[in-house]
């Protein structure tokens, strides 16, 4: 059996070990992409009407075998219309940032150390705000571009933008490859239906772009004043600085950081 082993290794070629380390890329790259979109629930469904399939073939269910098995023959047809969105986000990424991020540690830092506080002086002044932290997935496929700034991103600048005297007030503010890409952006409502009836616009843009995207999205409330955070659709509100810096840094990677920016920043 050793020497089964030993001759199977010696079959693989440099080609193949390539060709196994394309797919895992590409199939990690995709899985990135997905996480924490609705494409993964469509996925999870896929999962179930599978085992479904091979249930009902188990036990000899013959019309829902015949249901499934017509599904899964025009399964490529299906997953293209299921996930056109995420497909055509999937290659703009690719052409836009095929896989390395320009942003730094350091400079990833800043920005995000630029944001807490700017997120915490708009709470202090009591404005409302709305800023949306782009990750692996697009964010302009799903939103309604506002005004164009490309602008370094700072506490002050966010302040300025979210004063009830600024035109771009209303709307929220975009940060992309660490930096302020536009400001006044009209992002999509949650459409789920268990979502809090108490809450506002403001924060039903949130859940509603973090469900079709993976971004990091800051909300202020203008009512309460509290500093919430949403991911994946999921929001937590009433965050102090020490937690919204720790949830950030550990989101972005930064873990074990925190402590070293908040003597820096604080």
């Amino acid at each position: 059996m050793f020497q089964d082993v030993i001759l199977i290794f010696k079959q693989i070629r440099v080609g193949d070990v390539v060709d196994m380390l394309l797919v895992w890329l590409i199939v990690y790259r995709v899985l990135l992409l997905i996480k924490q979109t609705r494409a993964v629930q469509m996925l999870s469904g896929l999962g179930i009407l599978a085992i479904t399939y091979i249930v009902s073939v188990w036990f000899e269910f013959a019309t829902i075998n015949w249901l499934l098995e017509k599904f899964f023959n025009n399964l490529f047809v299906i997953v293209v219309v299921l996930f056109q969105n995420e497909i055509r986000k999937a290659l703009a990424h690719i052409g836009r940032n095929p896989f390395f991020s320009s942003v730094s540690v350091v400079e990833e830092t800043q920005v995000i150390e630029e944001i807490i506080k700017g997120a915490v002086l708009l709470s202090q002044k009591r404005l409302g705000a709305l800023i949306v932290i782009e990750r692996e997935n697009p964010v302009e496929d799903s939103i309604e571009i506002g005004t164009h700034i490309d602008a370094t991103v700072t506490s002050e600048l966010l302040n300025s933008i979210f004063l009830s005297t600024s035109p771009l007030h209303d709307g929220a503010v975009v940060v992309k490859g660490g930096k302020l890409l536009a400001a006044g952006c009209f992002l999509p409502l949650s459409k789920n239906p268990n979502v809090d009836k108490n809450l506002g616009t403001r924060h039903r843009a949130a859940i509603g772009i973090s469900e079709e995207t993976d971004a990091v999205v800051i909300v202020v409330s203008e009512e309460n004043h509290q500093v919430g955070l949403c991911v994946g659709g999921q929001l937590t509100s009433d965050l102090d600085m020490p937690t919204l810096r720790q949830a950030l840094y550990s989101m972005f990677g930064l873990a074990g950081m925190d402590v070293d920016a908040e003597r820096k920043f604080a």
